[in-house]
């Protein structure tokens, strides 16, 4: 079985982020699929496994991998072993490039098993007070001023002509430039919702029109906080 195992986003208590069944069912793996193997490691750590780290397998699957590196990625899997596939942070094959091995998976029909945890796309959209029937995630927007304004200007358009809202992300580094972009740009009542630090102490999830964020967003910052946007009427 493939097990797709949540990974906290940022919470210091595990606990609040993930169910403990999810943490007993890691013990019944030794081989893990993983996109960075030293927070795998260090997850695990924390997480209380119980097995030796220097006696698990461990396999790389990250934005690099080719669909030929993972061959023999879920070998154990097909002896009748689990596999855990671990996020960065959050869910599994969500903004994760984990979906590259459960195509495999379905394609050899080995079963697989999601858990509950944590996704900082839908804490966003949950607390934003937008549309959570309709919507869409676009990854990162374009670094280039103009053609990030102009993405900008379309999903605006998408949000406002369907009620769909749209959500995306940055580099924690750039996130003040994007506040910048989104309320220059949008039209005064579009409502963009910045949520930051989802879990953590630090927590700040706030809606406002682009003409309110115009006066708000010096009172914010943002570098290097993790962060999901959401534009939405």
């Amino acid at each position: 079985m493939l097990i797709l195992f949540p990974v906290p986003i940022g919470a210091d208590d595990i606990n609040i982020s993930l169910p403990s069944h999810n943490l007993q069912l890691l013990n019944s793996c030794h081989t893990f699929i993983v996109e960075e193997l030293r927070s795998a490691r260090r997850f695990l750590k924390h997480a209380g496994y119980i097995h030796p780290i220097d006696d698990t397998t461990f396999f790389t699957l990250n934005e690099h991998t080719t669909p030929e590196e993972i061959t023999h990625h879920l070998d154990a899997a097909e002896r009748g072993e689990d596999i855990g596939l671990l996020s960065e942070a959050g869910l599994p094959c969500i903004a994760d490039p984990g979906a590259l091995v459960t195509r495999l998976a379905q394609s050899k029909n080995i079963p697989i098993l999601p858990l509950v945890g944590p996704s900082s796309l839908m804490l966003a959209l949950m607390a934003s007070g937008l549309n959570g029937q309709q919507f869409a995630f676009h990854g990162y927007l374009p670094v280039d001023r103009q053609q990030r304004n102009s993405a900008i200007r379309s999903l605006e358009q998408s949000a406002l002509r369907n009620g769909q809202t749209q959500i995306f992300i940055e580099a924690p580094y750039r996130n003040n430039q994007m506040l910048q972009s989104l309320a220059e740009t949008c039209h005064n009542d579009t409502m963009i919702c910045v949520a930051c630090d989802i879990t953590l102490p630090t927590q700040t999830i706030r809606t406002l029109t682009a003409a309110q964020w115009r006066h708000q967003r010096q009172h914010i910052d943002l570098h290097k906080r993790n962060t999901v946007f959401l534009i939405g009427r």
